[in-house]
């Protein structure tokens, strides 16, 4: 069963992902420790970079779990409309004299 309207709406399994999430970030701080510890400043250093990457990733995903069922899919959540223009903040989807396919 789907999970959103895609490509539009996609949505991904947020506990998967803030487990494979935790789980590059502890890999990548033992692998900064480890370089460290060995002499190798410049592995430790990609790995460090890569720990940063990895706890913004986990940040965000913490993020849209605790924002409810409109991020977090699971088979009790409908697929839900596209938007359609509808919350078009400017007006810009839905000016009437604008034709269809063009930029604004």
């Amino acid at each position: 069963m789907r999970t959103g309207d895609e490509p539009l709406h996609a949505r991904s399994p947020l506990r998967l992902r803030c487990g494979l999430a935790l789980w590059g970030l502890l890999w990548a701080i033992a692998g900064a420790v480890f370089f460290a510890d060995a002499g190798r400043p410049e592995w430790a250093a990609a790995c460090a970079a890569l720990a940063v990457v990895a706890a913004t990733d986990l940040v965000v995903v913490v993020r849209h779990i605790r924002q409810g069922p409109h991020y977090q899919p699971g088979r009790d959540i409908p697929p839900y409309e596209p938007d359609r223009g509808r919350n078009d903040a400017f007006g810009i989807r839905n000016d009437p004299s604008r034709r269809r396919g063009t930029r604004p």
